[in-house]
């Protein structure tokens, strides 16, 4: 029985793990968090650690209650994460973030907003991981497998959350010219993520509307 849990639990974090993907997250975390303070940065990692986790927990238990009594799918999500991070890729690309003077003020608002999208949600917390904390959920039917399930998104997300503190070491580094270069890079491959996503959930919507004609 150890060893099918030891299993089960392996399978569960290596999905986590390559969904989310916390080096993929660390350039984008890197290029949003640039202009602000190391003590914000470590607050905005892992308020969007926490956002992350709430959003998983909450669509492990009720996902399919939520998504039949909204009507919606995991489809509409691909295609609203694909708006969000079109818009975001092409801030990124025109090096806005680099462009803005903020007071404390401005700075807490930012790491706020931030820190729940794009950071939270749908970046570490996107279609493919709401997905798969649905689909698992529904098939761990006993205590032990849902404890396991839960275990393992808290340890991916722990990582995540190491992976992103260590970013501000990187980026000084880099210094600022590549940080603007990187920037830029991310913006685009935001932007093309953003038009695989879009369409990722466009697809199996216009095959159903052609089915219905």
């Amino acid at each position: 029985m150890t060893y099918e849990l030891f299993t089960v639990a392996l399978l569960y974090f290596t999905s986590y793990f390559a969904i989310i993907n916390p080096m993929g997250v660390m350039p984008v975390f890197m290029t949003m968090t640039a202009e602000i303070s190391e003590k914000q940065r470590r607050r905005t990692a892992l308020k969007a650690v926490f956002t992350a986790f709430i959003t998983l927990m909450l669509f492990a238990f009720a996902g399919q209650l939520l998504f039949k009594f909204f009507g919606i799918s995991v489809h509409g999500f691909r295609i609203v994460g694909g708006i969000i991070f079109f818009i975001m890729g092409y801030d990124l690309l025109q090096a806005r973030i680099s462009k803005i003077k903020m007071d404390d003020e401005m700075v807490t608002k930012y790491v706020d907003d931030i820190s729940i999208t794009p950071l939270g949600i749908p970046i570490i917390a996107g279609p493919g991981a709401i997905t798969n904390s649905i689909v698992l959920m529904e098939d761990s039917q006993s205590f032990e497998l849902k404890f396991v399930l839960i275990l393992t998104i808290i340890l991916t997300l722990f990582i995540t959350w190491i992976v992103l503190l260590s970013s501000g070491k990187l980026l000084q580094v880099i210094g600022p010219t590549g940080n603007k270069i990187m920037m830029k890079l991310m913006g685009l491959i935001m932007m093309v993520i953003a038009v695989e996503f879009f369409f990722a959930g466009l697809k199996p919507i216009l095959i159903d509307i052609l089915r219905m004609v």
